[in-house]
């Protein structure tokens, strides 16, 4: 079973994401701002990471890089999720070195073809 790290600070958001996800079979990890994000990642070496990019303590921008900059986590994919979803932000975030991007409210479906085409990346 592949682990997912859910990075959120909405409630709401982070139970929805696990809901989804335990459901399809996925094993949740969870990480309330992105330095918890960043430990969790270290410890658990999930296969994939959803972030937020709007968070406090550390934002998901950051987070992010400090874990591609990690040894041991920079081989884990991260996809950017955000509220914010404006006309250039997937293309931006592909930039910043996500390697994908999922616009909240989430529809289901998009939400895990996503997560599917991000695992599934090179095999």
């Amino acid at each position: 079973m592949k682990k997912i790290l859910i990075v959120e600070d909405n409630e709401k958001n982070l139970k929805l994401f696990k809901l989804i996800l335990d459901s399809n079979g996925y094993i949740s990890l969870l990480a309330r701002n992105g330095e918890e994000g960043i430990r969790v990642a270290c410890e658990q070496s999930p296969d994939l990471i959803l972030m937020d990019i709007q968070m406090p303590v550390l934002g998901g921008v950051d987070a992010m890089r400090q874990i591609k900059a990690n040894e041991k986590t920079r081989h884990i994919p991260v996809i950017a999720t955000t509220a914010y979803a404006m006309k250039g932000d997937k293309e931006l975030f592909l930039e910043f070195g996500f390697e994908s991007y999922i616009s909240k409210p989430i529809r289901i479906k998009d939400f895990l073809d996503t997560i599917e085409a991000v695992l599934n990346k090179g095999k």
